[in-house]
């Protein structure tokens, strides 16, 4: 790695060579063989005039809309939109939606737990009630926040939460009730409508995380998709996330948290003026914000139009549904749900192929893929996020499926050593230190010559899904710490 801070400037064309360079290590974010983090409708020009609008507002900071009002303009424009789209704005149920574009989806969820929680200054101890397969961002905010998170178990066989369970959930510290549109892990949607019925009976503030779906499942709805109402046209529905860095396939950085009126968003902001400087509003967690993404979002959906989404969803309609039936076909595995959204998941039958060696084998065929711990009842599994982009590759990725499938069963599962899996069951998380992390990394082939990562994932995989909860959250922190160490020249 070239040294990032050289004594003398580097030309700007060697600067550019060596980023591409680095790139190639990269898996690749277009081409529709990347079935999680990336979003691609496989639109030719689309970057290019993301990118150009990006750069066009990139100087302008969010800090101040009254010095550049050109950010203010879109931001309420792309708000606008995503309220329409989900069921607020003029003429509907919930006509004074208001709203934000934030940094990314786990913003946005901090901002309504937030919000929640700063609404009821005089309760001490506050709460949130949310499924276990609600987004991780939720204990994260939780975390941050100071904030009991009360976790409700789901059905194995439906993947929903009872609403029953919920009302059981509630105490009277609970400032916020969440579900998701659909659930990330299994792309399935909560019953919201009933959620959001015993939320309001308690009079507690409602969120539906849209992040991953919220801007697709309106138009596969339109398409004819058998989804459960969701948005604000559900009575008790206080706050809606979505992100427009996922279906609406504007560049990373975007996402819009809504409120139905501008008395529940009140108490998202940060104000200060109790200090010498410039007196202090914020409507996020930054302060300073470029005026980049935005202004690439509202380019994004500008050039896509309403007409181009709906094309879009069909087209990632009909993925999901040859996906769904290449697994269906695969003696061996099976769905984890129907594929209704835009998820494709699936798991092992009993003496069914490992599926973090499966995981792999479709990495080596050139589709990387996205496994999944197991959590209680559920068990372990492989997420596929279907972007439109992925449609051409549908027939191959069946043919690549059936072939890892095969290898997969004549590898056999993964070995643990059996000092590596008595360590890391027996341990307490406070013993798991950076030295014994290391020893475990060592024992599994990692942080040798090849890099941190051994070039199959498959025995970390298992390693981490062996382990209790507490001490996988240890390991997963000191494996990231083994990888983020300065380099210097």
């Amino acid at each position: 790695m070239a040294d990032a801070l050289p004594e003398h400037g580097v030309p700007a064309q060697e600067i550019l060579d060596e980023l591409c360079a680095l790139r190639r290590a990269d898996q690749p974010t277009h081409g529709g063989r990347l079935f999680a983090y990336v979003y691609d409708p496989g639109l030719a020009g689309l970057d290019d005039l993301a990118n150009a609008a990006y750069a066009l507002s990139a100087p302008v900071n969010g800090l101040d809309p009254t010095a550049f009002p050109s950010l203010l303009a879109m931001e309420n424009a792309l708000v606008g939109a995503a309220a329409k789209l989900l069921g607020g704005g003029p003429g509907s149920s919930a006509p004074d939606v208001v709203g934000n574009v934030t940094s990314g989806g786990t913003e946005s969820l901090i901002l309504a737990v937030k919000a929640a929680r700063d609404a009821h200054p005089a309760i001490e101890s506050p709460r949130i009630v949310v499924p276990v397969t609600g987004h991780a961002a939720f204990a994260k905010a939780a975390r941050y926040l100071g904030v009991r998170l009360d976790a409700v178990p789901v059905d194995p066989a439906t993947l929903r939460p009872a609403a029953a369970d919920i009302v059981a959930a509630i105490t009277a510290d609970t400032v916020l009730v969440a579900c998701s549109a659909p659930a990330y892990a299994h792309g399935v949607v909560d019953p919201v409508e009933e959620i959001a019925k015993v939320a309001a009976a308690a009079g507690v503030r409602c969120h539906v995380d849209a992040c991953f779906g919220g801007w697709v499942l309106p138009y596969l709805r339109r398409l004819g998709a058998d989804l459960p109402p969701f948005d604000f046209s559900v009575p008790g529905v206080t706050s809606i996330s979505v992100d427009l860095h996922k279906y609406a396939y504007a560049p990373k950085g975007t996402s819009i948290l809504l409120h139905r009126d501008p008395g529940l968003r009140a108490p998202q902001y940060f104000a200060f003026g109790d200090w010498p400087g410039y007196t202090m509003v914020n409507p996020g967690v930054s302060s300073t914000r470029s005026g980049g993404p935005i202004a690439a979002a509202y380019a994004t959906l500008r050039r896509i139009g309403d007409e181009g989404y709906l094309r879009l969803a069909a087209t990632t309609r009909d993925a999901v549904r040859a996906l769904a039936a290449a697994v269906e076909g695969v003696e061996g595995l099976r769905l984890m749900a129907p594929a209704s959204s835009t998820v494709v998941c699936f798991t092992a039958e009993p003496g069914g192929p490992d599926l973090f060696v499966l995981a792999d084998e479709l990495t080596a065929r050139g589709f990387h893929t996205q496994p999944q711990m197991h959590y209680a009842d559920l068990p372990a599994s492989i997420h596929l996020t279907v972007t439109a982009a992925v449609a051409p590759h549908v027939a191959e990725f069946a043919t690549a499926l059936a072939d890892a499938v095969a290898a997969a069963r004549v590898l056999g599962p993964v070995q643990l050593p059996a000092q590596v899996l008595a360590t890391v069951t027996g341990l307490d998380p406070a013993e798991l230190t950076g030295d014994v992390v290391a020893a475990l990394a060592g024992a599994l082939g990692m942080g040798g010559e090849g890099g941190p990562l051994p070039e199959r994932m498959a025995v970390v995989n298992a390693l981490l899904d062996a382990a209790p909860v507490a001490i996988r959250e240890r390991l997963l922190v000191e494996f990231l710490g083994l990888l983020q160490r300065p380099t210097f020249d």
